[in-house]
């Protein structure tokens, strides 16, 4: 399998990127081809072990940069590592695409380059979430701020597939996230969707889920949003994940016998506490609905977010998500216009 690395994406390019493609190289036994200025992406590669990896690097002289405006970005930087990386993936030479870099631009790359399948209006980002018995998937966190409710719906239908292929799961449970759990919740975005969804042939849609049920207990195993509200799940639960672990840092070092405790017993329990809240293992979000597989990873990301964004990646072609996908659209009922 040959998975396309962007080499300039993220907070620390090229040296994470490529530190975590060399990783994963390792690991999973692929080839990654690593896609951006050669000199620097050769540069990185120097400093590490490399014997018996297959490294290949493609050359793409333009970054976009954070600041840039996505779909102008785009257009106007045909060189650059995101463009570039995608059109691999499209021409055949690459089975994904992964990116820590300018989501905005990887999403409209994507979009332009490898194009959306069949009945999809709108692609969506699906990302694995913890709860206490295991994970589900979040659909949207942040590809669409502006839905309307059959967009909902079609999130609703890729991300049961995609729950099946990756995590094995027959016929899961799908949740609509709401301010309560009874139908009258929620705006008219919400209303509406919960409508289609109840209604939805093929679908074990269970209703409305309120964010602290999706998180603390097994509400459904895949939850859906608009990017708006699906972003701000995310953003503050990692903030909470985050301030939980420093307040916890504190009170186990105000006094000798607090650290003593904190070594001898409650050291190991928080660190699978703390791998369990760590985005880094779960890699990066899926772009659900196009005719290619793009992963974007967090712009923080480090070595070995990236070895999983690459995980993620292998497993959405192992899974066949594209083709199960563009099977799952057809049994979509056509719906009224909703504007």
């Amino acid at each position: 399998m040959r998975i396309v690395l962007d080499a300039m994406g993220g907070d620390h390019a090229p040296g994470i990127p490529v530190a975590g493609a060399v990783a994963a190289a390792r690991a999973y036994e692929l080839e990654i081809v690593l896609v951006g200025r050669e000199e620097e992406v050769r540069a990185e590669l120097s400093r590490h072990d490399t014997a018996g990896l297959s490294l290949p690097i493609v050359h793409a002289p333009d970054v976009i940069e954070m600041h840039d405006h996505a779909a102008m970005a785009v257009r106007r930087n045909k060189d650059s590592s995101i463009v570039r990386g995608v059109y691999l993936v499209r021409d055949g030479e690459a089975e994904a695409f992964v990116s820590a870099g300018h989501s905005g631009a990887v999403m409209a790359a994507a979009t332009l380059v490898l194009g959306r399948l069949p009945g999809v209006e709108r692609p969506a980002l699906a990302t694995a979430f913890p709860h206490p018995s295991g994970t589900f998937l979040l659909v949207d966190i942040g590809a669409n701020t502006d839905c309307r409710p059959e967009y909902l719906l079609q999130f609703a239908y890729m991300g049961a597939v995609y729950a099946e292929g990756v995590f094995g799961l027959r016929n899961p449970r799908i949740a609509l996230i709401a301010n309560g759990e009874e139908e009258s919740k929620g705006d008219r975005l919400v209303q509406q969707a919960h409508a289609l969804l109840r209604e939805a042939p093929g679908l074990h849609f269970v209703g409305n889920v309120e964010p602290k049920d999706m998180l603390l207990h097994n509400a459904a195993e895949v939850v859906v949003a608009d990017g708006f509200v699906g972003n701000m799940v995310v953003k503050s639960t990692e903030a909470a994940a985050a301030l939980f672990e420093t307040l916890l840092r504190e009170e186990l070092s105000r006094s000798f016998w607090s650290k003593l405790g904190a070594g001898l017993f409650l050291r190991p329990a928080f660190r699978r506490v703390k791998a369990r809240l760590d985005y880094r293992e779960y890699g990066g979000a899926l772009l659900l609905g196009l005719r290619g597989v793009t992963i974007i990873a967090h712009g923080r990301s480090d070595a070995y977010a990236i070895q999983n964004a690459v995980r993620v990646a292998c497993e959405s072609v192992s899974c066949g998500a594209v083709e199960a996908v563009a099977q799952a659209l057809q049994a979509i009922p056509a719906t009224p216009d909703q504007h």
